[in-house]
């Protein structure tokens, strides 16, 4: 290859980053926005076990215990959270919050043993 080819080709590749400098702050902005998306349109699951641990005690859930849920979800997510333990006064929620799935429940009588392992997290709200 030739000297002004090879000064072309740099020449090319620095005119090629300059260009894709503002794409990147576009995209931090297109992961904010799809941060936002996936919030409003994937409230929080419930594993099986979950679900079957909820039942067995009869606890429900309402629209606000949830809303409170995906917004806990939200906000450990936003500090970095994965694996979480949530209080929600006599009730705790063990959640993937990569995965926004509530993995198990236990209630405050529930067995004499409290011990929650591999959490990096928790909200006592």
């Amino acid at each position: 290859m030739k000297i002004e080819q090879l000064q072309k080709t740099a020449h090319f590749h620095q005119a090629n980053q300059s260009i894709k400098a503002p794409v990147q702050h576009g995209d931090a902005f297109a992961k904010v926005l799809q941060d936002k998306i996936v919030k409003a349109t994937h409230p929080v699951k419930f594993s099986a076990h979950a679900v079957e641990r909820l039942s067995s005690r009869n606890i429900i859930l309402n629209e606000q215990d949830m809303s409170k849920i995906n917004n806990a979800v939200d906000s450990i997510k936003e500090k970095g959270g994965k694996d979480s333990l949530l209080v929600m006064g006599d009730l705790a929620l063990v959640v993937s919050i990569e995965n926004r799935t509530v993995i198990t429940a236990m209630e405050k009588q529930d067995g004499n043993d409290k011990i929650f392992t591999n959490i990096d997290s928790a909200l006592m709200m």
